[in-house]
């Protein structure tokens, strides 16, 4: 892929490879490209704009705590990015509220909060302020502040996004039987406090261990339904 082949015909080759392609990749163009030439199903693994797979992981997780999403209350506190998109996306259309908080100039933009309201205008809530959403949680989750292909950005986020750690004293304003999640890999002292994955409130490695789980799932789904 590097030596600057064509997409249509690098997704021509690999289909007479394989029977299911998951790419993972920056632009999410280049994965429509993908799907367009490819003759054998294509996985969304992660591209900038979202990554549906994440998602899946965090649904079975949420489920298997929480045992349904309807009416229960899903805050994402960081960096409105693919994960919090697709975790959006999710939830919402599983009868969840989501709630989100995220410092000014890392909102999502107005046709994902467009559609997260289409999805349920009452279930959606977006706040600045992380103490305003974080009463009544049933979920908090968290992800890095800074991902992969911004780390020119490092130092000027960890200044914008100070005051948004998830730490023990934040989770205590939540639920008491709130649930803890972070898709990993983390950064202690920067979006959580040292020590949090390890918090009796953490199910981080429950929902690591699901993302295998998650795409066996994915790949059977795909492979009775061709």
């Amino acid at each position: 892929i590097g030596r600057g082949e064509p997409i249509k015909d690098t997704a021509r080759v690999l289909s007479s490879y394989c029977d299911v392609l998951a790419i993972r990749t920056f632009n999410h163009c280049d994965l429509e490209e993908y799907a367009k030439w490819s003759s054998k199903p294509v996985i969304n693994a992660l591209t900038d704009d979202e990554h549906p797979c994440q998602a899946l992981a965090d649904i079975m997780t949420i489920h298997e705590n929480l045992g349904t999403l309807i009416d229960k209350k899903i805050t994402y506190i960081g960096d409105c990015n693919n994960v919090a998109k697709s975790l959006g996306y999710a939830v919402l259309s599983l009868g969840g509220l989501f709630s989100v908080s995220s410092p000014k100039g890392y909102e999502f933009d107005s046709e994902t909060s467009d559609r997260f309201l289409d999805l349920g205008e009452e279930r959606f809530q977006f706040s600045n302020y992380p103490n305003e959403i974080i009463p009544d949680s049933d979920i908090v989750y968290t992800d890095v502040w800074t991902s992969m292909g911004q780390e020119e950005e490092k130092n000027k986020r960890l200044q914008d996004f100070n005051g948004y750690q998830v730490n023990s004293n934040l989770l205590d304003m939540a639920k008491p039987t709130v649930k803890f999640m972070h898709d990993l890999p983390a950064h202690p002292g920067e979006e959580i406090e040292d020590g949090l994955l390890y918090d009796s409130r953490s199910v981080v490695f429950d929902q690591a261990e699901n993302r295998l789980w998650a795409q066996t799932g994915l790949m059977e789904y795909i492979f009775s339904n061709l």
